[in-house]
């Protein structure tokens, strides 16, 4: 007999941050590298600096922006808070991911806790080029899986994909829509 799939109550709820600083004329997002684990089912994946709801988090915000400090050593609480994407649900997990969105004016240098293995920064315009568009064999809670993903081009790093590549997306569809400019701050990029 097969389960019925979890109902959204029953999802986990998590937080990630989307970090945006401005280099040049462009912005970078960044990224870390999760730290190789067994019993992780993102272990090794690229994604947002963040994690499950803890009970001391008043907010999903809050969650974003303590895991950030956690992993990565950065304060968001002096950064552009610029909004919320859409939840994202998992596919293979029952979890509900809220996006929480940020600019840096400022230069800072991230820190790798024991959490992630790397953290990097990367061109939005790299992002979202055709050519880096695949569809890849990625391995997931001991399973293969074909997914859309985005390759990095990084040696030695998983291909972009999941959860973070649906929220990229998300992203890359209200900067491509204009919706930014309703929204009742200014984007500092």
């Amino acid at each position: 007999m097969i389960a019925d799939a979890p109902s959204v109550d029953d999802r986990k709820p998590a937080a990630v941050a989307l970090i945006l600083r401005q280099v040049g004329a462009g912005q970078e997002l960044l990224f870390i590298e999760r730290a190789h684990h067994p019993d992780d089912p993102w272990s090794g994946n690229i994604g947002f600096p963040g994690g499950r709801r803890d009970p001391v988090d008043e907010t999903l915000r809050h969650t974003a922006e303590r895991e950030t400090m956690e992993e990565v050593g950065i304060d968001l609480s002096g950064a552009c808070y610029l909004g919320r994407l859409s939840d994202i649900v998992g596919a293979n997990l029952p979890v509900r991911v809220s996006c929480f969105v940020y600019g840096l004016a400022e230069q800072v240098e991230p820190t790798v806790s024991p959490e992630v293995h790397d953290v990097f920064w990367f061109a939005l315009h790299e992002l979202v080029a055709p050519q880096r568009q695949l569809t890849a064999q990625v391995s997931f809670g001991g399973k293969l899986l074909e997914a859309p993903a985005i390759d990095l081009g990084l040696p030695g790093k998983a291909v972009l994909w999941g959860i973070t590549y649906r929220l990229v997306n998300q992203f890359r569809e209200v900067l491509e829509s204009g919706e930014e400019r309703q929204l009742p701050y200014e984007l500092p990029l």
